[in-house]
């Protein structure tokens, strides 16, 4: 079989809620408090796992983590939470959080064609800058390598030591003649961003890279702005995004732009960079918009394809500059908006939802592959279990630990996953 391009969409779990965690994150910040609809996220997010099988992509999912997390808080020696105290009620918040839908930041992901041994490499990402990620990746880890327990195919690796931060796949883009061609792994770290953290740390890039077996010729390390960084591109995948040939980018990802291209185009004669000007769509804008937190895809007829939100279509400028391109033939052919609000005001936009992996479908766990069917049955366990709305006022109370247990629970069973349990 060949190789195809697997995007494996985390599902929007039953804990979902607005506690505002992620520092640097505007989104996450100002819908602080706000009432989440963690039944309506599930929904929107399986809404737009179908509408990627409609194209004729192959489709995969990963299980919300199991939350609440009450190992966190014995950790902390937070046995019970004093309720006047904000810093304890924060990480109270942090144990139960579902950012784990966000599976962008599950791992770092290089293909077969680019490793030494042919294998595909994952390696888990230890999210160590921010609290209430730091707790995920042990429990990433032992679902990526059930769905990737092929030995023949995949390598599984630990998380980097957590003295160097690894943010997975939302700091590294491939590029390639197609994909499954050897490719160049463009690894994207942070230096600082003001007022907010740099979360990728180059050294974590570089052991991965050496984990991975790539070749030095095919990787190249590139350093994020500040001025990103600081204006709430908190991840390389809110200003640039890449498929195959094609790097689509805003003007000030970088911190050395025209050196950043130039290399790339060394490496890969053929690429074709779409540059967003800041004078067209300003940097604030398409991190507002998450223009560039989109799913760049290949569909079956060659034609490249975005799949952006709603929000950004709904943006003027943004929708301005996407029509002109279209109308220039530019390489990206067709713009579909999709509804993911429910995860856009938490930060994360159809990119973040989405872990891209390629490989031979028959060699991944089937379990974790969807179709219409499965997809179906799904949100039927939706449905039935997902709460209807949390306010963050309610998290810790043990009616509500129950009920996302019991749903995650649920879940699993339908999709007969007991090693997850």
């Amino acid at each position: 079989m060949p190789l195809v391009e697997i995007n494996f969409d985390g599902l929007v779990g039953p804990s979902h809620n607005y506690a505002g965690l992620s520092l640097g994150n505007l989104a996450s910040a100002s819908n602080a408090g706000e009432v989440s609809y963690p039944r309506a996220a599930a929904l929107q997010g399986l809404a737009k796992m179908r509408h990627n099988i409609g194209l004729g992509l192959t489709q995969g999912l990963f299980a919300p983590l199991p939350r609440p997390n009450p190992a966190f808080l014995g950790a902390l020696g937070l046995h019970a939470i004093d309720e006047s105290d904000p810093a304890q009620r924060r990480l109270r918040a942090a144990a139960w959080s579902a950012s784990s839908m966000w599976t962008a930041n599950a791992a770092t992901v290089s293909p077969a064609p680019d490793t030494v041994d042919g294998r595909c490499h994952l390696t888990a990402a230890n999210l160590v800058t921010m609290p209430h990620r730091s707790q995920e990746w042990p429990d990433t880890l032992r679902q990526l390598r059930v769905a990737f327990a092929n030995a023949q195919a995949f390598v599984v690796h630990d998380a980097v030591p957590p003295c160097f931060g690894d943010e997975g796949a939302a700091n590294h883009m491939r590029m390639c003649a197609s994909h499954e061609a050897p490719g160049l792994e463009i690894f994207v770290y942070g230096t600082t961003g003001g007022a907010f953290p740099a979360r990728q740390h180059e050294q974590a890039s570089r052991a991965i890279a050496r984990r991975h077996g790539l070749a030095p010729e095919r990787c190249l390390f590139v350093e994020q702005s500040t001025e990103a960084i600081a204006a709430g591109a908190f991840h390389n995948d809110v200003v640039a995004v890449a498929n195959e040939r094609v790097l689509f980018t805003h003007e000030q990802a970088f911190a050395d732009p025209d050196g950043t291209y130039a290399a790339i185009r060394e490496r890969l004669p053929e690429v074709e960079i779409v540059i967003v000007p800041a004078s067209t769509v300003s940097l604030a804008d398409a991190i507002r918009s998450y223009l560039f937190n989109a799913q760049l895809l290949t569909l079956p007829s060659g034609e490249m394809a975005l799949v952006i939100p709603l929000e950004a279509w709904e943006t003027p400028l943004v929708r301005g500059w996407l029509e002109a391109h279209m109308a220039s033939n530019g390489p990206i052919r067709r713009v579909l908006p999709v509804d993911v609000r429910q995860s856009m005001a938490n930060g994360g936009g159809p990119a973040c939802l989405r872990l891209r992996v390629v490989a031979d479908p028959a060699t991944v766990d089937p379990r974790f592959l969807l179709d219409e069917a499965k997809i179906a049955q799904v949100e039927a366990v939706v449905a039935a279990h997902w709460p209807e709305q949390i306010d963050p006022v309610d998290l810790g109370r043990e009616s509500l630990a129950r009920s996302v247990i019991a749903a995650r629970t649920a879940l699993l069973e339908m999709l007969q996953l007991p090693e997850l349990a």
